[in-house]
């Protein structure tokens, strides 16, 4: 939940000086925090939320007037003491970062050696009794340490602490205290609640537009942008970016669709993925008015096994998806009016995600072909496939083509994910790379989500924006 005064925490306090001229204020336009402090007196200052179990905390700051005399980062702690047993990951005043544990027993310290440039993102994870800190430098992969087997109150104070001597101001954006799924929880049948945010791909500044105890997923922009589309629970729904109402989209005897649903480029169709029982619960796909239908029409054959939506052509006239077809899922395109299917791919491995590009010139995709997945582009027809990503740190998923053509963003599973999958309740994250290849991929976000997150296409129609799914209990 969004506090009107503290945003996601609940309070702030202020431990060793309480008459201070120093101060959080809650932005709610943009959901971020400014810290000013304008004495010379030494003060820290606490901004905090209670939780319990396991969490994620993570942040990115920029520093007006840093001085030497400053240490800020994130804090986990029993009680609003000072001399409180407690978790603390910071920058200090030489701008090197510690994970450091202190009760009245002892005090445990590691430092992060950082070479070449000075980190501005940080995060501290709790796992049970072990404590992870990871820092990165925004847009660059995290460097991490940890501290394990230090025990704190199951129910603790954590949020963003600030000491320091001097006169001081601190911005803080993309501030997210996560609670992740139980390690038991069961794919598919055990669920944590969603956050749609909104993404400014130039500035990496986010915002969370909803929140639902719900699982909704896969969210993409219609009405010039006025609106956003994304399904839960079998059903698609309507979020009005202004007013903030929900309403449902009819469709009809199509209630078990899933997160593969895309509007045509000019949104005067919207194909679904529904897992039609007549095809033994198989996912089936049909097309209908974006506005609300009874009876969407089927598009592919009865009983050919699973079809997964990606995307239309942009001339209306082609469906291409991900179909389980001779023992393999391969990608296949299909004409809407014959309903005739074609073969796109034919390899051994996984093809998936394919969607065109504005122009309809290329069709770009996913695939673990190469020994890991990574994103491709071939020509429409199939021909001239090209691999475009060769990271071997990440497994990419769902490239997305900018309305201008010019970008794609997709999704980034860690390293660890099995063979073909994409699964729910990971840290992630969403990378950004030109599609005229002259640069590498950067980060545009640290996400904890996957599955869901961005599976359609997410672009805002001036292709400064994206919209997708992350996820919190």
């Amino acid at each position: 939940m969004i506090d009107e005064n503290f945003g996601v925490f609940e309070n702030k306090t202020s431990f060793n000086n309480k008459k201070n001229k120093a101060d959080f204020v809650y932005i709610k336009k943009n959901q971020s925090y400014n810290f000013l402090k304008t004495d010379k007196k030494e003060s820290s200052h606490f901004l905090y939320k209670s939780i319990q179990g396991d969490f994620i905390l993570r942040a990115h700051f920029t520093i007006t007037n840093i001085n030497f005399d400053v240490k800020i980062g994130w804090n986990i702690r029993n009680n609003l003491s000072l001399n409180s047993s407690n978790i603390s990951a910071f920058i200090d005043e030489k701008g090197n970062y510690f994970l450091n544990f202190n009760d009245d027993k002892n005090n445990q310290s590691k430092k992060v050696n950082i070479e070449n440039y000075v980190p501005n993102v940080i995060q501290l994870e709790r796992i049970g009794n072990n404590y992870i800190l990871s820092i990165a430098k925004f847009g660059a992969p995290f460097s991490t340490i940890k501290i394990i087997d230090k025990h704190l109150f199951n129910e603790v104070f954590v949020g963003l602490f600030i000491t320091s001597k001097k006169p001081i101001e601190i911005n803080f954006t993309n501030v997210r205290i996560i609670t992740p799924a139980k390690k038991d929880f069961i794919p598919y049948q055990d669920y944590i609640g969603s956050n749609l945010e909104i993404l400014n791909i130039k500035t990496g500044l986010r915002k969370t537009i909803l929140h639902s105890a719900h699982s909704i997923q896969a969210p993409n922009w219609i009405n010039s942008d006025k609106e956003m589309v994304y399904n839960s629970n079998g059903f698609l729904y309507k979020f009005h970016l202004k007013s903030k109402e929900v309403s449902q989209i009819e469709t009809g005897f199509a209630n078990k669709n899933n997160n593969d649903h895309v509007f045509s480029f000019d949104e005067k169709l919207l194909g679904i993925s529904h897992h039609n029982k007549d095809d033994n619960g198989d996912s089936s796909i049909y097309v209908m008015n974006p506005k609300g239908e009874k009876n969407p029409k089927k598009i592919t054959l009865d009983k050919r096994g699973n079809s997964y939506l990606h995307g239309i052509s942009p001339d209306n006239k082609t469906l291409i998806y991900t179909a389980h077809r001779k023992g393999k899922y391969d990608i296949y395109g299909i004409d809407i009016d014959s309903r005739k299917e074609f073969q796109l791919t034919d390899t051994k491995d996984l093809d998936d995600g394919s969607e065109y590009s504005p122009d309809g010139k290329y069709i770009y995709f996913n695939s673990n072909r190469t020994g890991n997945m990574q994103l491709w582009r071939m020509d429409s027809d199939g021909k001239n496939p090209k691999q475009l990503t060769f990271d071997t740190n990440y497994k990419d998923w769902f490239p997305h083509i900018s309305p201008n053509g010019k970008w794609i963003v997709f999704i980034s599973f860690p390293p660890d994910i099995s063979f073909g999958d994409h699964p729910f309740y990971k840290q992630c994250t969403l990378r950004l790379m030109p599609t005229d290849l002259s640069s590498d991929p950067k980060i545009i976000a640290y996400i904890y989500g996957g599955q869901g997150t961005i599976n359609v296409p997410s672009w805002s129609k001036d292709s400064r924006r994206i919209a997708f799914i992350t996820n919190s209990n």
